[in-house]
């Protein structure tokens, strides 16, 4: 499917948090000057710092001599963000459920839980040191799996 977008950015830059932010806000204000509200905004925002304080933290360690790299794109409807650390990676599917009640003590997987959550896909490569993340205005809400909430109607 070809797209036209409306913006193409890709950054490439030293491990640390504050440039990093220097990266989302610069993503956020793209979007906010090109029609995207605040609705979709604040969950891109969240899904966004999370997989950014990711690779800086757990992928590359915060060594400063290690990169991350973000491409960014988006056109009216569709937002898609690829970040990749120098890290080792990691397997997603060994970070424990956070909704679990043996996990919510746990400080990992709520990120995760976030990233797909406010994204309407969020994938990994096999080494796990690069996730795409797309938003598709267009596309359905997520099922909710709750089945609890008949009980009470």
């Amino acid at each position: 499917m070809s797209h036209d977008w409306i913006c193409s950015k890709e950054w490439k830059t030293p491990s640390d948090t504050g440039d990093a932010r220097q990266i989302l806000d610069e993503i956020l204000t793209s979007l906010g000057d090109n029609g995207w509200g605040e609705e979709h905004t604040f969950g891109i925002h969240l899904a966004v710092e999370e997989a950014l304080m990711n690779a800086i933290k757990h992928g590359n360690q915060r060594d400063p001599e290690k990169y991350v790299t973000v491409e960014f794109r988006f056109t009216a409807k569709i937002l898609q963000i690829v970040i990749e650390d120098e890290g080792d990676g990691f397997d997603p599917n060994d970070v424990p459920d956070p909704t679990l009640e043996e996990n919510l003590e746990l400080p990992s997987g709520r990120g995760l839980m976030l990233m797909k959550t406010f994204m309407t896909t969020v994938e990994y490569n096999e080494k796990g040191n690069r996730v795409f993340m797309e938003k598709d205005l267009d596309a359905p809400p997520p099922e909710d799996d709750d089945d609890d909430d008949d009980e009470y109607l």
